[in-house]
């Protein structure tokens, strides 16, 4: 209706002010307009955050137990001619009777005395002169000396020698678990939300966990361990994503980035935990006690409002909504949420695809999603590899474990410093290829150089953690809302293929030292490539529809392409 003298038109400045005071601009009514408006990142969403942080803590030090419960012990042979009850790992006589690996003594093998079979038990025949040192034998009945106190599986049931792949299996079991658990709670996540989600996984893990701190043997400590990771491991793919989801644009990254400083801070207190508690049952009832408080998260853990849009519960929506303008000290007019209401439904109902287009989505996205899940598999492989890998170096290895921790932290907000700046795209190629050159660096390194070859182990291991982190930004970017988690989750999963892997890469270096390093290099660096054929999500809004994630990177054509035609 044109304006009359009697009213006059409202200034834009006025019409600023009435926007901000009431709501975001009535032409913009989306999810991310309304979160700009009550705050990005207030105090609503800081209670969540911190909320958010425990099970992303917890579910660290669940993931990686395995690296001190089934670790191997240092143990030697016990000479019986020469040790006695309160013999030492290294003993004068050790220097002659048993071989080298490395600088350590062997662990399975011991020189041959030539007098010990006629030995009566009264003569001293531990001198070096009677060991053959061109004939190693193997130790007898799995007697042996240990270097420490340390009680993992391997000394508790006796898993020595030929049959340490048993503790390497440990963790392709743990990853098998979360090869099938990853994608079960993503779809959990998707039909019944993501606070159901975590905190569901949460218990059953916790009460797993505590549980396989009283296996009586092997066989079911692996069927504890596959249980445990099978019901836990979506606490960080859905933390992340409840994360994504409840900030506002600007404020994803940042956010994101400080939810997965968590993971590290458990890796950080697991090797403090290891360390001070050096029998695995106790190890195990101090990691998994606490997280039984994430029961209380099926009460107190909001849900995602832009799933409760997703599957069409506004009035839960709504109710967050207004809870999270009062928490945040904004106002937030009704009108303003009746109309994301319409919108909403609107939307979904203009939209053809079902509730959970799995078989639509795996057409229109099947080389994105392969591209993700090969992504997936090099950064978890290269990932863990160097954190399992780390435990072999010279050192403590509970303070090689804990310094490989620590340095996610910067690599946790290096994607700060660059996404926005290089794009999604040239970042996570760039991260990749770096962390690849790194692992080919520790082999020029080589053991002479320790300090150089823990400086590059830990900068490759910076560079493929942030390289991580742009990852599942990536992957939350560029599917839609309703399956998100799902799709999310399968990528995740095929990254299993990946750690399941990387607990096999130390055995690999019995053959040849630096296979591993060279594994790592080749998988980082021809990924990395790959990842320019992903389109850009750089500043884009999250895609609620299959046909918005499926317009992602293409180019539309410009409105007044017609407008200087000819008629």
């Amino acid at each position: 209706m044109p304006a009359t003298e009697e009213s006059p038109p409202a200034t834009i400045p006025q019409m600023e002010v009435a926007t901000q005071a009431n709501g975001p601009d009535p032409e913009d009514i989306t999810l991310d307009a309304i979160l700009k408006h009550i705050g990005q990142f207030g105090r609503f969403q800081l209670f969540i955050f911190l909320l958010i942080c425990l099970p992303m803590m917890f579910h660290a030090m669940f993931s990686v137990t395995y690296v001190f419960t089934a670790g191997t012990v240092m143990h030697r042979c016990n000479i019986t001619e020469c040790d006695g009850p309160n013999s030492r790992y290294v003993e004068p006589w050790t220097e002659y009777s048993i071989p080298k690996n490395g600088k350590d003594l062997d662990r399975c093998r011991r020189y041959e005395n030539k007098q010990l079979s006629s030995w009566n038990q009264t003569a001293d025949i531990c001198v070096a002169s009677n060991y053959n040192r061109d004939n190693a034998e193997r130790c007898a009945d799995n007697d042996f000396v240990f270097r420490d106190q340390e009680l993992t599986i391997s000394n508790d049931f006796g898993i020595y020698c030929d049959d340490e792949w048993k503790l390497s299996l440990v963790g392709t079991i743990n990853n098998l678990g979360q090869f099938f658990g990853i994608p079960l709670g993503g779809v959990v996540a998707d039909r019944y939300g993501r606070s159901f989600s975590i905190a569901l996984g949460g218990i059953f893990g916790a009460v797993l966990g505590i549980v396989r701190s009283y296996s009586p043997n092997y066989v079911w400590f692996l069927i504890f361990e596959f249980l445990d990771n099978l019901t836990s491991s979506t606490l960080y793919s859905t933390c992340f994503i409840i994360g994504i989801e409840l900030v506002g644009p600007k404020r994803r990254v940042l956010a994101c980035s400080v939810i997965t400083v968590f993971y590290a801070v458990g890796e950080v207190a697991l090797a403090m935990f290891a360390k001070g508690f050096q029998n695995w049952r106790n190890l195990l009832r101090i990691t998994y006690g606490p997280s039984l408080i994430l029961l209380a998260y099926f009460w107190i853990l909001p849900e995602s409002v832009r799933w409760l849009l997703s599957v069409g519960k506004e009035e839960r929506a709504r109710a967050i909504l207004r809870r999270a303008a009062k928490v945040n000290k904004r106002k937030l007019s009704e009108s303003v949420l009746d109309k994301l209401v319409i919108a909403n439904k609107d939307k979904l109902q203009q939209s053809e695809e079902s509730k959970f287009p799995i078989r639509e989505a795996f057409r229109n996205f099947k080389w994105r999603i392969a591209n993700c899940s090969l992504c997936w598999i090099v950064n978890v492989l290269v990932y863990y590899g160097l954190s399992l890998n780390v435990v072999l170096l010279d050192g403590d290895k509970y303070n090689n474990f804990a310094y490989i921790a620590l340095v996610e932290i910067p690599g946790f907000f290096m994607p700060l410093l660059i996404m926005d700046r290089f794009g999604r795209r040239y970042s996570l190629c760039g991260l990749m290829i770096f962390s690849g050159i790194c692992c080919i660096g520790t082999i020029f390194a080589g053991g002479d150089q320790q300090t150089l070859q823990l400086v590059l182990f830990l900068v490759g291991k910076l560079t493929i953690t942030a390289s991580f982190q742009v990852l599942y930004f990536f992957a939350s970017e560029i599917f839609p809302t309703n399956l998100r988690n799902s799709l999310l989750s399968f990528c995740s999963m095929m990254g299993r293929f990946g750690s399941m892997l990387a607990p096999q890469t130390p055995l690999l270096a019995k053959y040849y030292a630096n296979a591993p390093a060279i594994l790592f290099a080749c998988a980082a660096i021809f990924s990395g490539c790959l990842t320019l054929f992903f389109p850009e999500t750089t500043n884009l809004v999250l895609p609620t529809t299959v046909k918005e994630a499926h317009a992602i990177g293409v180019k539309k054509p410009p409105k007044d392409q017609n407008i200087n035609q000819p008629a």
